[in-house]
């Protein structure tokens, strides 16, 4: 791609007054590149972000009040964290909001996802009182963004609920959690949706009822059988009860959300869902079959019953009674059931049909889908789980465009993870060229999605800050800011100064064109 000569300035000149000579002389020439003229694609109101979510950067976990968490519990037992750590301080993001909020400012975006701490609102869930000084520090944050030009795109639980709900009937596995997630969502809207105009009910919900209640290697550790070493669980039945419940709760909330608050308060209401992108392993109609399986028992799972009111074809036809009804009244309620697709993609797999064939080894489940998860398509990165695919931003959101009516779409994930060796020096980890490098080509790819017709209205970049990520702790780092965990000193990495630039030269274009 060729530079605008307004672009190639701006650049060079933040490059040179703050880059040291070392990066200068050492940047791939991808990194110095445009990603594509966004002049004729994106609207003056498409929204550039960063996430986060409350477990990975709050810390502060008993703080004011605030109740434990079902990962504040699970991250204490031995052995459930690959490097012992927890959450407990994460990067103090609730004494530190401020902090990030300038380094927001600096990076020029104009919108921030965040997640609220449900424990921190609701200590016992619908159990105990509302937690007062929770409701406080929530505000103080909406008040400060909104403040520096900063629009909040909040979700209302991303992975973590309070043990006491998981004590008192088992969470998710029970119908009882629908009503207190509406009790939870209906605070929220009241507290905080004068001033937030975005709302996700649930972030990656397929992730959460599979690595909960499937394999066991998230929070209540629930599994049997060949997925996973659990003391207790069904892996063939309890991630779809668990998908279901957490379905209808979604409803619940949004339910609330149109009749009591919408109208007045003028926001929208979506889910956001792990989303990758699958090519089967060779031309033959079982693997292309397989693939289709395969998006059905990922994403699909919870965004056709949310807006056509019932599972893909794919999962009833090979799950029969084990997945759980809909009844008349769940159906009609489900409809067009969100305003938004969220879509969190990081990365692309090969997809091998395990019904009418031998799979071999691989990620995935043979039983009960009927597909083999098989290698990452494209180049390999230090985490074994992905690698880099641009052209799958550009498929997946197509897909969706096409299957769901090309409802409004965000990118509310993808980012780039690099592993935080003991021997890793903090230059090393400055100089994140990969990472700049994905970004550009994976928005490159977004971008031409648009111009395709997609209507994705924003990306946000995942993450602000290196953080706690989940079974990993702190030895995987997707921070466009470095993060030291001994001091938490927070310094810009070349990816975060990149993705200023990209934004800049977003703006100027607008600015020349209107």
């Amino acid at each position: 791609m060729e530079f605008s000569k307004v672009y190639r300035a701006l650049f060079l000149s933040e490059m040179l007054l703050l880059l040291s000579p070392f990066f200068l002389s050492s940047c791939h020439p991808k990194t110095l590149k445009q990603s594509l003229d966004l002049s004729p694609i994106l609207p003056s109101n498409f929204l550039f972000g960063t996430a986060s979510s409350s477990y990975q950067f709050e810390g502060a976990y008993l703080s004011e009040g605030k109740g434990l968490s079902n990962w504040d519990v699970f991250s204490h037992k031995p052995g459930k964290i690959i490097d012992g750590s927890n959450g407990d301080v994460a990067v103090d993001h609730y004494h530190r909001y401020l902090e990030d909020i300038s380094l927001m400012e600096s990076l020029g975006v104009n919108s921030y996802r965040f997640s609220i701490s449900w424990s921190r609102i609701l200590p016992k869930g619908r159990f105990g009182d509302v937690n007062i000084a929770g409701i406080n520090y929530y505000s103080k944050l909406i008040d400060a963004l909104l403040l520096r030009g900063i629009l909040p795109f909040v979700t209302l639980t991303h992975f973590d609920s309070p043990q006491e709900i998981e004590d008192r009937y088992g969470a998710w596995l029970d119908p009882k959690s629908q009503e207190d997630f509406g009790y939870y969502a209906d605070i929220c809207f009241k507290y905080f949706g004068d001033r937030v105009k975005y709302w996700i009910t649930f972030n990656e919900p397929n992730f959460q009822a599979s690595l909960g209640y499937r394999t066991g290697q998230h929070p209540p550790s629930r599994c049997s059988g060949q997925f996973g070493n659990c003391s207790k669980g069904d892996s063939e039945k309890e991630p779809f009860v668990v998908a279901h419940n957490i379905i209808l709760s979604h409803a619940t909330a949004v339910h609330i959300y149109r009749t009591k608050y919408q109208k007045d308060q003028g926001g929208s209401i979506g889910i956001v869902l792990h989303a990758m992108w699958f090519e089967p392993v060779s031309n033959s109609t079982a693997d292309k079959l397989a693939v289709e399986r395969a998006q059905s028992f990922l994403m699909n799972w919870f965004l056709d019953p949310i807006i056509y009111g019932k599972y893909p074809e794919e999962m009833k036809r090979i799950l029969g009674s084990t997945l759980p009804e809909f009844s008349s009244n769940d159906m009609e309620k489900l409809k067009k059931g969100l305003d938004f697709i969220g879509i969190n993609h990081y990365t692309s797999y090969y997809i091998q049909d395990c019904i009418y064939s031998m799979c071999g080894p691989g990620r995935g489940v043979t039983k009960t889908e009927g597909f083999c998860q098989q290698s990452s398509i494209g180049e390999s990165t230090e985490l074994d789980w992905q690698n880099v695919y641009p052209h799958g931003m550009e498929k997946i959101v197509n897909y969706v465009k096409e299957r769901y009516n090309n409802i409004p779409m965000f990118i509310t994930e993808n980012g780039y993870g690099e592993i935080s060796a003991p021997n890793s020096t903090t230059e090393a980890l400055l100089h994140d060229v990969k990472r700049v490098e994905y970004m550009a080509d994976y928005l490159e790819a977004l971008l031409r999605a648009v111009r395709d017709g997609a209507d994705v209205r924003g990306y946000f970049a995942w993450s602000l800050l290196d953080n706690f990520e989940w079974v990993f702790g702190y030895t995987v780092r997707f921070g466009l800011h470095h993060v030291d965990h001994a001091t938490l000193r927070r310094t810009p990495k070349l990816s975060a100064i990149w993705y200023k630039q990209f934004i800049v030269q977003h703006r100027v274009v607008k600015s020349e064109t209107q």
